[in-house]
């Protein structure tokens, strides 16, 4: 097992959702249709049951219980140009069409006066990508596929008439799927190189704190939301396929993987204004520490594999150097009526990725997005509908210079990756 594996695998852990992210790096941000049309400006607005996620200091405001349900379809178009690939076949590669749909459910119920108490599930890292088996970079990366899973309870409670503050724990459980193809050289069949499909499945849980404080004025509101980073362990199975190796006693391998990741904290500020009775505009800076992924190391432990492999499988160090980033949201909302109303949004998201550690698992760049969607309410029942459009920036990148591709001086794996994204969210809302 070469260290391409390794470092493929490694990534993936991660990752998992390539160019579909929709948070600067690999976070998805969209949870609640209305925060969403807004750009997701909500920290300083957090009017709904989706404050849970956005700023649980909101809670405090609520009336009765809240139940809320909705999910987000993503999809992509997105491509891969390798101009120094000989075959003009794979001089541009386009990812495979997948349709992802992270979804949400939050309840909010206030005790008293100061007490409100609410739950959120979401799912704010996953989707995944998947790419032509035989493109030519398959020996980083042909598929990955991540879940994560929070279950998120949080108390908010109102210090005064105008300021409240939250807390709350998370609970997170994630699964992730990988696919590539390793050539190796076996000593069943020296000299030659076949190419092995290899395939991981592991999962992983961890814990996360969030927090929140709103202060709400007249015609205004500020917001101030936190989630912390936290860690997850992954383990589990590592298969290599060995059925296309001639002379192999066996047609498949299998193993063991585990690695520990640090996801980084996310700090929110957002501010809310009343133009009018009927036009609210909304404003948002998040922060996020993307500084905590700079390496990780990954342990592989596949019995039997140095009788047919000698060199065996070595644990990997994987440097990434991320650096800190920022996403800049603005929204507006205009209630038509008091059952209807329109609203719109942008945003921009700066990428932590450096171009020396981009490739086909998370090909990631600078991104910006128009979004919209309206809101209709009758008696306790609302729904909201929300789509965003985004793109990335065409970005360039070396792939990791691996060594398999380099022909002299020429890199046949620098590439130049283009994408656009849909996101179509709903949510139900209920008022008790």
């Amino acid at each position: 097992m070469r260290k391409y594996l390794i470092l493929a695998l490694s990534v993936v852990v991660l990752v998992g959702l390539s160019p579909f992210a929709h948070g600067a790096g690999f976070l998805i941000y969209e949870h609640g249709a209305a925060a969403m049309a807004m750009g997701g400006a909500f920290v300083g607005l957090a009017n709904n049951p989706s404050a849970v996620f956005h700023n649980p200091a909101g809670m405090a405001w609520l009336d009765g219980t809240q139940i809320s349900l909705g999910t987000t379809l993503i999809t992509s178009d997105s491509s891969l140009s390798l101009p120094n690939w000989q075959d003009p076949t794979y001089q541009t590669v386009k990812q495979e069409s997948q349709w992802f749909y992270p979804s949400t459910l939050f309840i909010t119920h206030k005790f008293s006066d100061k007490i409100t108490a609410g739950f959120g599930f979401f799912s704010p890292y996953g989707l995944g990508t998947k790419w032509p088996k035989e493109y030519p970079l398959r020996y980083i990366s042909t598929s990955s596929d991540m879940k994560t899973f929070f279950f998120n309870p949080a108390v908010a409670y109102k210090v005064t008439d105008n300021l409240s503050l939250a807390v709350g724990v998370s609970y997170i459980y994630s699964t992730l799927g990988f696919e590539l193809v390793e050539p190796l050289v076996f000593s069943l069949v020296p000299f030659i190189s076949y190419d092995v499909p290899a395939s991981l499945e592991v999962s992983g849980d961890g814990w996360g704190l969030n927090a929140g404080a709103l202060y709400k004025g007249e015609k205004f509101s500020l917001g101030l939301n936190w989630r912390s980073g936290f860690k997850i362990k992954y383990d589990g199975d590592l298969d290599l396929d060995l059925s296309q190796v001639p002379g192999s006693p066996i047609s498949s391998l299998a193993g063991e993987a585990s690695t520990t990741f640090n996801i980084p904290h996310i700090i929110g500020v957002g501010g809310a204004y009343s133009l009018t009775e009927s036009l609210i505009i909304t404003a948002d800076v998040h922060y996020i520490l993307w500084s905590s992924f700079d390496e990780f190391v990954v342990e592989v432990d596949v019995p039997g594999i140095e009788a047919i492999y000698p060199p065996g499988i070595a644990d990997k160090e994987v440097e990434e150097n991320w650096k800190d980033s920022f996403v800049l949201r603005a929204g507006l909302q205009y209630q038509l009526s008091e059952s209807f109303a329109l609203r719109g949004g942008f945003l921009y998201d700066q990428t932590p990725q450096p171009g020396e550690t981009m490739d086909p698992i998370l090909p990631d760049a600078n991104r910006w997005a128009i979004t919209g969607g309206f809101g209709y309410k009758t008696g306790s029942f609302v729904i909201d509908v929300a789509y965003q459009y985004e793109v990335f920036s065409d970005r360039t990148s070396p792939n990791r210079n691996i060594p398999l591709y380099q022909m002299g001086s020429l890199n046949l794996g620098e590439g130049t990756y283009s994408t656009t994204a849909h996101l179509i969210a709903i949510s139900f809302q209920y008022n008790f």
